[in-house]
């Protein structure tokens, strides 16, 4: 119990200096995620995302290090983008803000960063702020 506790407060460390860090903006966005750790599969929904990584709403997050495999569909697209990426901090239930885990992509592809960048853009410009865009499907 003890180390779970050490780790959010180390992770709420990293998420103000991640905050500090962060090159652009979240936009509010919500399709279901479909993410892999080593030894477990999820399926959850985003709240978020900007180009460089996104925020899915969970209640038992993985531990802020964790490598995860993502799949989701962006708004308008047929074809999902996987991408690998990595818990880099965590919202613990009880607090102001939706329990859940911001994930940072590694590695991600000329094509889906275009593809994100893309759509990320047309969120902003398009919807209205604080209100989360709303995508029906799964990430299959």
């Amino acid at each position: 119990m003890a180390k779970a506790r050490i780790e959010i407060l180390e992770a709420d460390d990293e998420r103000a200096s991640d905050a500090e860090k962060r090159r652009s903006e979240r936009t509010p966005l919500v399709v279901r995620v479909d993410y892999t750790t080593v030894d477990a599969f999820f399926s959850e929904f985003t709240a978020n995302i900007n180009e460089g990584g996104l925020f899915i709403e969970t209640e038992t997050p993985p531990s802020t290090g964790t490598a995860v495999l993502l799949k989701f569909k962006l708004p308008g697209e047929e074809e999902p983008i996987r991408v690998h990426g990595r818990v880099v901090w965590i919202t613990p239930q009880g607090g102001a803000e939706s329990p859940g885990m911001g994930i940072e992509f590694e590695n991600l592809d000329r094509v889906a960063r275009a593809r994100i960048d893309q759509v990320v853009r047309n969120l902003r410009q398009d919807s209205a702020p604080g209100r989360p865009r709303r995508v029906r499907g799964g990430a299959s």
